[in-house]
């Protein structure tokens, strides 16, 4: 993880992070007057504080929430960072239960499955769509959310959830291309992922929409098309490409592009300061065809039982220094121009994390496919990933075959056993 640019503790130790200037409480910490009369309409404004201005450090005090994020994905404290849940906790008295995932249909999978209790999740624009659809969100009360003006213009009402009235955005980025520069000349074009001369050393990504995306842009086609033959064009691709592929990974990248193990690999630009960071032989490009264009967002689900902090903790979030102390560690870029003051200058003015227009211009957001689109591309990249058809039907023989011969063996010491006993 590269080191942020400010020790985030000692302005912790001091003015909150967030007020935009020092607010005196008036009231509760006054003078004590010496009529008793003063003294309780003095305790009656300081209660009316706590409970009116206050509510989340005491109605709220004592409640756990449960959130639910990516991985490697908020200030936690180390390398002089901001603990962003412990912070809220010292502001609200809200306990955070913090766990994480490693993709969208792994959250998905722990909502659909009916045992989840989380209160704040972080899926990705085409999910949030998804779960939108499925009656799986719930909409939130913007009035406990007020920092939400913060978001700039461009991040609101997104295709994923038009009438903004389920998420709020955290991060956004592009998917861009990793390369070794001692092996790898700065590649342009998507096609480096298919060039034989890099054959066993090529990474790809380890999910469907992802992955499809890529051999998409190749092909010049809409990343959310439901047109079957589209998709079965860009499985083609991705099935020329696999005898190339050294492994199907997600964060596994990091381990292999760093100690050289991979050249190229396709991930997310808010990752490329960790790689290019710690390792200057690594570099990051993203492709002339253009590339996936991806907002992950806060929600409530559903089923939350503590909505009203939920809401809190996503105000929380959005606060502007908050955010700026939270990406500048994360490495993802904010969608508050306010909160980009607080980054490091190096972070504010990267053409990785906020690159230019015509860049841009070439992206493509993720939304949900229809159930029958889905399903179609689910059964192409498990033909994908198992070299098609024909090798899936080898592989069930083979394995039909070692049933049968394991069958035989069993038979056979039953009809021996039996014969030792006559």
């Amino acid at each position: 993880m590269r080191q942020p640019q400010r020790s985030w503790p000692a302005a912790v130790a001091g003015r909150p992070f967030g007020a935009a200037a020092p607010r005196k409480r008036r009231g509760r910490f006054g003078k004590t007057a010496s009529h008793g009369g003063r003294l309780a309409a003095a305790w009656l404004v300081a209660l009316w504080i706590l409970l009116v201005l206050s509510p989340a450090a005491s109605a709220q005090e004592g409640v756990t929430l449960n959130v639910y994020n990516w991985g490697e994905y908020i200030a936690n404290g180390t390398d002089g960072s901001l603990d962003v849940n412990a912070e809220f906790t010292r502001r609200t008295g809200i306990q955070v239960n913090y766990t994480t995932f490693d993709s969208n249909e792994s959250l998905y999978s722990k909502l659909a499955g009916g045992g989840a209790d989380y209160d704040v999740i972080i899926p990705s624009d085409y999910m949030v769509s998804r779960l939108i659809n499925e009656g799986r969100l719930a909409p939130l009360d913007f009035g406990n959310i007020p920092n939400y003006a913060y978001i700039d213009r461009q991040f609101q009402n997104p295709s994923y959830d038009p009438e903004n009235l389920y998420s709020v955005p955290y991060t956004w980025g592009v998917v861009g291309m990793f390369y070794n520069k001692q092996f790898v000349e700065a590649p342009a074009s998507w096609e480096a992922l298919w060039d034989d001369g890099y054959a066993g050393k090529i990474l790809m990504f380890d999910n469907p929409r992802d992955s499809f995306a890529i051999a998409q842009f190749r092909l010049g086609q809409d990343v959310n098309t439901t047109d079957e033959k589209d998709w079965q064009a860009a499985a083609e691709l991705l099935k020329q490409q696999k005898p190339l592929v050294q492994a199907y990974v997600m964060d596994q990248i990091f381990d292999k592009m760093e100690n050289g193990e991979a050249w190229l690999a396709p991930y997310y630009a808010g990752d490329a300061a960790i790689l290019v960071d710690n390792n200057e032989d690594i570099g990051f490009v993203v492709p002339e065809e253009g590339t996936n264009f991806f907002v992950d967002a806060m929600c409530v689900p559903a089923t939350s039982r503590h909505k009203a902090e939920a809401e809190a903790y996503i105000n929380f979030l959005c606060d502007p220094e908050i955010a700026g102390a939270n990406m500048d560690y994360v490495g993802y870029s904010t969608p508050e121009m306010a909160a980009r003051e607080y980054l490091s200058p190096q972070v504010a003015e990267s053409p990785i994390f906020y690159p230019a227009q015509e860049v841009l211009d070439k992206t493509q957001i993720f939304v949900n496919l229809p159930q029958e689109t889905s399903d179609l591309v689910d059964r192409l990249w498990a033909e994908v990933k198992m070299g098609g058809p024909g090798e899936s039907a080898v592989l069930v023989a083979i394995i039909l075959g070692f049933l049968g011969v394991y069958v035989a063996i069993i038979l056979y010491k039953r009809r021996k056993r039996r014969r030792e006993m006559e």
